[in-house]
Formats: structure tokens, sequence, C-alpha cells
């Protein structure tokens, strides 16, 4: 099979979706998109979680390089790191791929490279209120996750909120199979609620080239 997993509506489905996502960034810096990504690719990566082995999974953790750290008073997710190496993890990084060209052609937004990775919260898990990104810390500009869990009913919880201003007003994404959430890193705290069941996703970073004469980007 080719890593690019094959749909019969590829192009216009997906420019539709992108012109969709680039209009609610462009107008209020998030965008949510209920069963928008393609019901094969989602698919695809959800068996592909159901195999992999509990040993490819690592305790998520805060901070980068050196201030790189495990707290589970912050966090108590488990991620593994997608590098392209199976077929539906090409096929996903090729799809953001054109995502992050769409963006740059429309938004001029400078996105530079993506890096994602598979999430897993079990039951009770959580991850408090954080930014992505902090001004002039960090070269995260675009945050984007894709949930993949069939079947989610509202008393399952495990919801993303997206705090909107200081007074904390927030908008609730119920991780359901398929809903897409994009929004700038450095202008959205954001937490993800305990779940009574395992909730699985996608989360990714979209980062601007950050490069000077003392270091190259992006970091290893």
């Amino acid at each position: 099979m080719s890593a690019r997993i094959k749909r019969a509506d590829d192009s216009g489905a997906d420019e539709w979706l992108f012109a969709g996502i680039g209009e609610e960034i462009y107008s209020k810096g998030y965008s949510i998109q209920h069963n928008a990504v393609p019901v094969d690719l989602c698919e695809s990566l959800f068996m592909h979680l159901q195999q992999m082995d509990d040993e490819q999974f690592v305790n998520a953790g805060i901070g980068r390089q050196r201030d790189y750290s495990v707290n589970g008073f912050v966090r108590r997710d488990e991620i593994c790191w997608i590098n392209g190496n199976s077929d539906c993890g090409a096929a996903w990084l090729d799809w953001c791929q054109q995502l992050q060209a769409y963006l740059n052609r429309k938004l001029f937004l400078g996105l530079f490279s993506f890096e994602s990775h598979f999430a897993h919260y079990a039951p009770g898990a959580f991850y408090k209120t954080h930014y992505d990104s902090f001004r002039g810390e960090s070269n995260r500009r675009l945050s984007l996750v894709l949930y993949l869990n069939p079947g989610w009913l509202p008393d399952d919880g495990g919801e993303l909120l997206i705090y909107l201003d200081e007074d904390r007003n927030s908008v609730r994404v119920t991780p359901g199979f398929g809903t897409l959430v994009t929004f700038l890193s450095e202008q959205f705290p954001h937490e993800v609620l305990p779940a009574k069941r395992d909730r699985y996703s996608i989360a990714g970073w979209y980062r601007v080239n950050s490069s000077t004469e003392d270091k190259v980007d992006p970091a290893s």
C-alpha cells in the first residue's frame, strides 16, 4: 500500500476543509471542524493505535531540552511520536503538509515544519491549563488536535477546554471521532479534562523557522 491513503473525493474535500480552517483562524484564532478529516485516514490511524504495544508510549512531559521534565501534577497522558514509518503515519504527515501549504499560501503564517504524536489518556488522566507556546520563548505557531474516539458520549468526559479571555470564558470540545481542532499556539490557554474511558488523539504543532547563526531549527 502506498504511503498516501487514497480517497475518491480527495482534493475537493480537503480544499473545502482547509478553506474553512483558514477562515476561522483568520477571524477568531481557532477552528473546530467536526467529522471533517477523511474517514479512511482517521480509521487507519485508529486501527494503528489499537495495534501498538504499550511499550511504544512514554509518559508525557513538559518543557523542551534542558527544561524537560515529567510532572504528574500537570499532565498524565502517554505519547508516541509519529515519524512516518507506518503507512498511516506517512499519510497523516502528508495530509498535514498539505494543510500547511494552504495556510501559508492564504494566511502567510510562515509555517516551516510540523511535529506530532499519538496521545493516550487513560481513565482519569488529564492535562491542566497551559499554553503550547509563550510569546518569544518558542517557535510553535499553530496547534492541531485530531480526536480518534469512536462512539464517544457526553458522559465520557475528556473534553478540551479552550479559554478565550482572562475571565475564563471557554469553548468546550468533545473528543469525538474525526473532530479536528486548530488554534494559535501563543494565544489560547487550554486544558484536557479527565475522562471515564481511554481517550485517544493526535496532537501536533506547526513551527516557524527560528534558525540563527548559533542555532539550527528545528532543534534535535
